[in-house]
């Protein structure tokens, strides 16, 4: 059932997407955004991580999330961790971008797209880094707000456009790619330029106090949940049972993020890197396995 409709849209299935020239073009972009970040949080290590000590002391409260919520708040609190965390995010970023352009670059696969700007959402995490920074040098609080607005809008980015992807694999196809990227940065520029934002007050995984916090955790749990469901309704609509590990793969992936995003002690790295690396691999193992005879 999948092949033949997809044969029924002249062969590629999606004439009416993005080139593969142009889809390979952002990946390149993407490649170079992950490299950039990566270079700037080693060369940030140097200068960052002998003011965590001092700066544990300043902690206005303890970071929400998942993992917080169960076991978190239990555990000692380590900035090191922290640093830790957005360097593991960096380095997942990069990989997953690199090897989807390996894995994908002569492979149609509308999905693919969107999980590749999800994983390159989590690049700008980096910018966390700005606020040890600001210790050891005088940045003006104003780029400390850009930042986190940068990362704010990166966060939500991300989690629509792993949705942007569910919803493509359960028959979404009245509009193109570059229609749906261009409604995710409107949405997302929306939430990020409007939220308000405490300079003055972090919390104990670098992020600084944001306003509306509750609306946006509903916000991110329904996300989470459409994703998941809209997987598993592609399998039973397309008759395609690979996209039932591609959904399991996209809740992986959003637990773990959710866990490296707020997490403040070295549990939470292992688990959150284990969980968002699994879920990852099997969205993409299925994906090319859905796609590889195109």
């Amino acid at each position: 059932m999948e092949k033949q409709s997809l044969e029924k849209n002249g062969g590629n299935g999606y004439a009416d997407k993005m080139t593969l020239s142009a889809r390979n073009s952002i990946f390149k972009a993407g490649i170079a955004l992950s490299s950039l970040c990566l270079l700037i949080c080693i060369a940030a290590s140097f200068k960052t991580i002998p003011v965590y000590p001092a700066m544990e002391t300043e902690i206005a409260r303890r970071s929400s999330g998942i993992f917080q919520l169960l076991a978190g708040k239990r555990l000692e609190l380590s900035l090191l961790a922290v640093h830790c965390s957005v360097a593991a995010l960096v380095l997942y970023s990069f990989l997953t971008v690199i090897l989807s352009y390996y894995y994908f670059e002569k492979t149609q696969s509308p999905e693919i797209l969107f999980i590749v700007l999800f994983a390159a959402s989590f690049s700008p995490e980096a910018l966390r880094l700005i606020l040890p920074l600001g210790r050891v040098y005088e940045i003006p609080s104003f780029y400390s707000l850009m930042a986190s607005r940068i990362i704010l809008f990166c966060r939500y980015f991300g989690i629509f456009s792993l949705f942007a992807a569910s919803v493509h694999a359960a028959g979404y196809e009245s509009q193109k790619q570059r229609t749906v990227i261009l409604s995710i940065v409107v949405t997302t520029l929306v939430i990020a330029l409007g939220v308000p934002i405490d300079t003055q007050t972090w919390d104990s995984s670098l992020n600084m106090i944001t306003g509306y916090l509750p609306m946006f955790t509903l916000i991110e749990a329904g996300t989470f949940l459409i994703t998941t469901v809209s997987f598993f309704i592609a399998a039973w609509s397309r008759g395609c049972r690979e996209f039932i590990f591609i959904g399991a793969g996209s809740a992986l992936a959003f637990i773990g993020r959710n866990i490296l995003l707020s997490a403040d002690s070295w549990a939470g790295l292992p688990a959150g890197l284990v969980l968002l690396g699994t879920g990852t691999w099997l969205i993409c193992t299925f994906l090319h396995k859905i796609y590889l005879w195109l």
